[in-house]
């Protein structure tokens, strides 16, 4: 399996999925860790994380999977929701909480 199709394979049977630096256990940048937090603050069970640091093919796939150039990347029900500056915006405004709230547990 290449790193497009494990992409599309976990963003497509997780409901919730964070590309991430690091782990949520230990996130390994700021924005990462960021991410990680409000997602916490959203009760958010079913959380699957994707160290991108751990395969240098899925960091870059996953930048040209979104079309979007950063890390951390948040998909939701196989959508992709955006970065950890997206995803404050969204939890501030309280889009977000209801955007996950649709989730099983």
């Amino acid at each position: 399996m290449d790193a497009n199709q494990f992409i599309q394979k976990t963003v497509a049977e997780n409901p919730v999925v964070l590309f991430m630096k690091g782990t949520a256990q230990f996130p390994q940048c700021g924005f990462s860790g960021r991410a990680i937090q409000i997602l916490k603050a959203c009760g958010v069970k079913s959380l699957v994380t994707v160290n991108v640091l751990e395969d240098d093919e899925v960091r870059q796939g996953v930048k040209d999977f979104s079309n979007w150039p950063t890390i951390p990347q948040l998909y939701v029900n196989g959508e992709f929701v955006g970065g950890s500056d997206i995803m404050t915006e969204m939890f501030e405004s309280g889009e977000l909480q209801g955007l996950l709230g649709n989730q099983p547990a």
